[in-house]
């Protein structure tokens, strides 16, 4: 498909990068067009969130993880750092859907005696995020590899400050306004929380910064972007 494809769409610079590394696609080829954040991702009014906290039997101080349960999203090093946070108001809430071998997952948290601490969510439906996010404390995304790591944003958008990995393309996503972490590396992974969870003005400049950072994600501006390279795939000929 990419060596007939006259234009080749990829979601991030990185991906585009992966594109041609691995299928030796010249870079003159492919356009990054980012993902847009839904307008339903924002600041939501305190009140608001106090009462979806209160419906939902949320703790008063949670980090929340959002995507599916699988291995490449490096959770099983997430709740071992979790483990060594030094905040026993802190609970860490794990919501998505069961992927593959997330066994693992549960074994490594009853194996650390955090059942009390660690709620698994499951899938929460996509109307219900933004409140998610909102009745945060902080939002953690320690992925190993990701397209492009659109739940970064949406956390963003909502004024939560962030913690992600420094691999992949989330610094991309991330866009200077999160804390980066070695997603490999528990000891760095549980620094970066703890120094996020205890600085405050660390997380009143990643709020603002965030803000920002997220209205540079629209869908009017994707599909605008993706019209552009829809009409160089005209006006290029060759092979369809």
């Amino acid at each position: 498909s990419t060596q007939r494809a006259r234009r080749i769409i990829a979601v991030s610079r990185h991906a585009a990068e992966e594109t041609t590394r691995l299928l030796g696609i010249g870079p003159e080829r492919i356009n990054v067009v980012y993902h847009g954040v839904d307008p339903a991702f924002r600041p939501i009014s305190r009140a608001d969130v106090e009462a979806f906290r209160q419906r939902a039997g949320l703790p008063a101080r949670y980090a929340l993880f959002v995507g599916t349960l699988e291995p490449r999203k490096n959770l099983a090093r997430l709740v071992e750092a979790f483990a060594r946070v030094r905040d026993d108001t802190l609970h860490l809430v794990l919501a998505g859907g069961k992927g593959w071998f997330y066994d693992e997952l549960y074994a490594r948290v009853e194996t650390l005696g955090l059942q009390h601490a660690v709620t698994f969510a499951g899938y929460v439906p996509q109307e219900d995020l933004p409140l998610w996010y909102n009745a945060a404390t902080a939002f953690v995304y320690p992925s190993l590899y990701e397209g492009f790591g659109l739940p970064v944003v949406e956390a963003q958008a909502c004024g939560v400050p962030v913690l992600t990995s420094d691999v992949s393309s989330l610094p991309e996503a991330a866009g200077g306004a999160s804390v980066l972490v070695d997603p490999y590396d528990v000891e760095a992974l549980a620094a970066g929380l703890q120094r996020l969870l205890q600085d405050q003005p660390l997380r009143e400049g990643l709020r603002e910064a965030g803000l920002t950072h997220a209205q540079r994600f629209t869908w009017p501006k994707a599909a605008w972007e993706t019209t552009r390279v829809y009409w160089q795939a005209i006006a290029s000929g060759g092979a369809t």
